[in-house]
């Protein structure tokens, strides 16, 4: 069945509405969803849709929706298991194509449809991989904090490392030129192979203040390290300032939960929040690292050394109102009961961060 359709004469919607309609009275109806649809899927029945509405939606049977939510109910998947299924004759980016083609007409390269993507400002996110006991302990966390309020939060020092590189080429920028133009310095993109250098810093906040930001030498955090560098000198004293009740938040990269740190925390009776693996979303520090990105990467000037960086970062940190830190910290109640929502999954307060590299 042959389907020609001129994009002149439909909007998008009824475009959609059309092709929709013509694969389900053909019957071509798909059987299976991909793995980034079965995500948008769990999101629009999370959000109260009905099973047959998000079924027309994608054009796919209801019964087809209902075991990719069921699957995704008991395994916290959004692909299928090892095995399912027929081997698949064709790429997803060739079944998209073939779609794009029997809708409009029109062949497209893979490169243009993520050239239409960007331009309608849509971006790819990058979360943590989230296991099954990764969803489930962080639907515990929320549901034993969802009733705590903003003043709850007060005692917590929310804290964190992250990296910030002055160059993050990835070799993949593409130029577009004439042939026989392949040379011309106008169609050269030079960057430093090496990354140009890059500064890891440690800072911390609460409700009524923060800490000074480090900077780690050398961009190498160890136990040890981060027990004579960060525990001692900073933690301890703003655990004193602060008085009984205080509580560390800290994610649970390996120097955080050495024994060499537990052990110093344990004997200066400092109290540590059993923070989930994987959860950079439920941590309100993650997005002052993109508050102070924005900040570095709006100077007149942009750092061209790692001095300058670093210097630049220090007065964006000292900088940033404390209000906005408050705003940030006052969002605990909506990241958690986000969590639970979304059943332990991921958040709408996931960010994808800052071209500065972020190292959790």
């Amino acid at each position: 069945m042959t389907i020609a359709l001129s994009l002149s004469f439909l909007t998008d919607s009824a475009l959609v509405l059309h092709f929709t309609n013509v694969l389900i009275t053909s019957g071509s109806m798909r059987r299976y969803l991909q793995p980034i649809q079965v995500a948008q899927a769990v999101q629009l029945l999370q959000d109260g849709t009905s099973i047959r509405d998000v079924a027309r939606r994608f054009v796919v049977s209801p019964s087809t929706v209902s075991r990719a939510w069921r699957r995704y109910q008991e395994t916290g998947r959004y692909t299928r298991r090892a095995g399912q299924g027929r081997r698949r004759a064709s790429t997803q980016q060739q079944d998209l194509q073939n779609e794009l083609q029997l809708a409009t007409g029109v062949h497209v390269s893979d490169q243009t449809v993520r050239n239409r993507l960007s331009e309608g400002g849509m971006r790819a996110l990058l979360e943590p991989v989230l296991k099954a006991q990764h969803r489930a302990a962080r639907l515990a966390f929320a549901k034993e904090h969802q009733n705590w309020q903003v003043f709850h939060w007060r005692p917590v020092l929310f804290t964190d490392e992250s990296r910030f590189t002055l160059s993050t080429c990835d070799r993949r920028e593409r130029v577009w030129r004439r042939r026989g133009e392949h040379y011309a310095a106008c169609n050269i993109i030079q960057h430093d192979c090496s990354g140009g250098g890059s500064v890891m810093v440690w800072g911390g906040i609460s409700l009524e203040g923060r800490t000074d930001l480090h900077v780690l030498a050398n961009s190498t955090l160890t136990a040890v390290r981060y027990r004579d560098e960060i525990l001692r000198p900073i933690v301890r004293p703003y655990a004193g300032a602060v008085g009984p009740g205080f509580l560390l938040v800290q994610d649970n990269a390996r120097p955080h939960v050495a024994k060499v740190c537990r052990q110093f925390l344990d004997d200066e009776g400092i109290d540590v929040i059993d923070w989930p693996l994987g959860s950079p979303d439920l941590n309100p520090i993650e997005k002052l690292w993109d508050v102070m990105y924005q900040c570095v990467q709006h100077r007149q000037v942009a750092p061209q050394t790692v001095q300058e960086l670093t210097d630049a970062l220090i007065q964006a940190w000292e900088e940033t109102p404390q209000d906005t830190i408050h705003r940030l910290i006052s969002s605990m109640p909506r990241r958690c009961q986000e969590c639970i929502q979304a059943c332990g999954g991921h958040t709408h307060s996931t960010e994808s961060h800052y071209e500065f590299t972020q190292a959790e």
